[in-house]
């Protein structure tokens, strides 16, 4: 796929033409300019919700405070996650475990996470973020909860832990990176959430899993605003281009967008546990 076919018909936002509407599964709103602003640009470009990620404390309980304010008018629902990142292992004790799990309980908290492996960057010693990422899986299980799964370079031994601390857990894996275990994720009935990277030029082993993986497992994602698609690519990334990795998903999988809208959005509902849209 041509990185200019990435994008729908529709304004600079990302809205397409036709309505549709769309879950952001994974978006730092704490992380943008004007959130505000950000959200209202998401609405109209049919996204209905947002899950804003918390990647430590202090963005754990700013995302659950914006799942508790609300979105007023035409911004979407905010809905947040609470945990730390493998960047940040080394700062996981019982304090801040207990913090977390306290946060879990709060209205609007949908999942543990991001939690994980990163053996690209290494900002942590990867024995403490096996340690931190084992304690948030056992957290996601006392607090019925599913689990947001951040892997980077570290695929196998993130299939190994989960498969040997996550069963019966539902399990997101973020911004999926695992071309090498579709078959395994299939199986497993992870659900994989893709983001803006999936319209880039070098992402050709992306693309082919997104096309094999079960279409009941397809989320969406931006990430934002990291990991900005086609073709505002350098740009800071915001919550409405998620339409952009969805139209680029159903080009792939040879769907229309608005099939690939609907089966997403059903997906990150019944992932999160949300009720069915009235």
């Amino acid at each position: 796929m041509a990185e200019s076919n990435a994008t729908p018909s529709g304004d600079a936002s990302g809205a397409p033409a036709a309505p549709i509407e769309l879950i952001d599964s994974h978006c730092h709103v704490e992380m943008l300019d004007h959130p505000d602003g950000a959200l209202a640009a998401a609405a109209t470009a049919g996204v209905g919700m947002v899950v804003s990620v918390g990647i430590d404390l202090a963005t754990s309980r700013q995302a659950v405070a914006l799942a508790e304010r609300g979105a007023g008018g035409a911004s979407p629902r905010v809905a947040a996650t609470v945990g730390l990142h493998p960047h940040d292992a080394t700062q996981l004790d019982d304090r801040l475990l207990a913090e977390l799990e306290e946060l879990a309980g709060r209205p609007g908290v949908l999942a543990i996470g991001e939690c994980g492996l990163d053996f690209y960057r290494d900002l942590s010693p990867r024995d403490a973020q096996r340690r931190a990422f084992v304690a948030q899986i056992e957290l996601a299980r006392r607090v019925g909860l599913p689990l947001v799964v951040h892997t980077r370079d570290a695929g196998d031994e993130t299939m190994q832990l989960l498969a040997r601390h996550a069963e019966g857990l539902t399990v997101v894996m973020h911004c999926f990176s695992l071309p090498a275990n579709v078959d395994e994720c299939n199986a497993r009935g992870y659900y994989a959430s893709f983001a803006g990277n999936l319209t880039y030029n070098n992402a050709g082993g992306l693309r082919a899993a997104a096309a094999r993986l079960r279409e009941d497992l397809l989320m969406v994602e931006t990430d934002a605003p990291f990991l900005t698609p086609v073709p505002y690519r350098g740009k800071p990334n915001s919550p409405a281009r998620v339409a952009l990795t969805a139209a680029a998903l159903a080009e792939v999988r040879g769907a229309s967008l608005v099939h690939v809208a609907a089966a997403t959005t059903e997906n990150a509902r019944r992932a999160f546990g949300l009720p069915a849209a009235t």
